[in-house]
């Protein structure tokens, strides 16, 4: 299994009603994507957060799954919607488990 973890920061002029509809477009994406054994979406809390505001974390049943999860439409549209809203960076990670 692959562990998939992302790390959103965006602008400061991305409003709370625009950061819950990216956590939400993200948990949508469980129904379109295959091979997905868990996915976690949610806003960040932490106080460490060094300005990343959304997480989200996939776990894959294997790399292929991982692969064809990128160039997938329905995640495309999602990274175009956090584009939109204000993406300034993101940090990705990938781990086999």
């Amino acid at each position: 299994m692959i562990d998939h973890i992302v790390l959103v920061k965006f602008s400061e002029t991305t409003t709370q009603d625009q950061l819950q509809q990216v956590v939400e477009k993200f948990r949508a994406l469980r129904n379109h994507l295959v091979g997905i054994v868990d996915l976690q979406a949610g806003l960040n809390f932490s106080e460490k957060n060094q300005g990343y505001q959304i997480i989200l974390t996939v776990r894959f049943e294997n790399k292929a799954a991982l692969e064809a999860y990128g160039p997938n439409p329905e995640h495309q549209a999602v990274a175009a919607y956090i584009k939109e809203v204000g993406r300034i960076d993101s940090i990705v990670v990938d781990m086999e488990i």
